[in-house]
């Protein structure tokens, strides 16, 4: 069976810098996949060129046989494909009503509709009236989650949504995207704290330089303190 995700030697950069030097990944539909590494080693590249926001170098990104390597961002997100963005991104002048109206435009796509949403994240439910400059980092990260599941996504990208949270929040964070994945999304999660990492996904891939140098089972990861010491310095 193909996997749904499929990347092969992929290369890209900025202004003619090579920050990807040749990344392979495999992630079955479904699946949800930790992506670590240092800071500095291209992990939001990686997430920045499969999303479109970098054009690639060379190489192949396939979503469920489909090639987007290349493609511009509104082709690859009607693709199938969503982002929450390194920093959330959200505006600051719009209330949370309208960041998600705006998310919300065309016809219904798919199970992640309005009312689902706010379901699964409450709190946006009661500060809708609330502009983007008026949220906590953990209601805006919410809301950048939002934001990208009302797109109905298969493939969601999340590049470091624990990044400034508390823990109660990033404990949160963690119950959405178990939530997510349990209804078939599959996920590439880019994130620096690894109990979330290791929470939340079957697999990791480790980055170093621009290239995935190992990957295994989460549960194989969790036991082996050799190799979390020697590929991300932590125990």
């Amino acid at each position: 069976m193909k996997p749904f995700l499929s990347v092969r030697g992929l290369r890209s950069g900025y202004a003619g810098g090579v920050v990807l030097g040749g990344v392979d990944l495999d992630l079955e539909r479904g699946g949800t996949v930790a992506v670590l590494g240092r800071n500095g080693v291209g992990k939001t590249t990686l997430i920045s060129t499969v999303m479109g926001f970098v054009r690639p170098y060379e190489g192949s990104v396939t979503v469920d046989g489909r090639e987007i390597a290349g493609a511009r961002v509104d082709v690859i997100a009607r693709a199938g494909v969503g982002v929450v963005p390194q920093g959330r991104r959200v505006f600051a002048p719009l209330t949370v009503a309208e960041h998600l109206a705006i998310a919300s435009r065309g016809p219904a796509r798919g199970p992640w509709t309005r009312a689902r949403i706010l379901d699964l994240l409450p709190r946006l439910g009661e500060r809708l009236g609330h502009r983007g400059d008026e949220l906590s980092g953990g209601e805006q990260q919410m809301l950048a989650i939002a934001r990208a599941l009302l797109g109905n996504p298969r493939l969601l990208l999340l590049d470091e949504p624990s990044d400034g949270l508390a823990p109660a929040i990033v404990s949160h964070v963690g119950e959405v995207i178990r939530e997510v994945s349990a209804q078939g999304m599959t996920v590439v999660l880019v994130e620096q704290n690894l109990g979330l990492a290791l929470s939340v996904a079957q697999q990791v891939a480790v980055m170093q330089k621009g290239l995935i140098v190992h990957q295994a089972a989460c549960a194989d990861f969790a036991s082996r303190p050799d190799d979390r010491r020697r590929l991300l310095g932590v125990d």
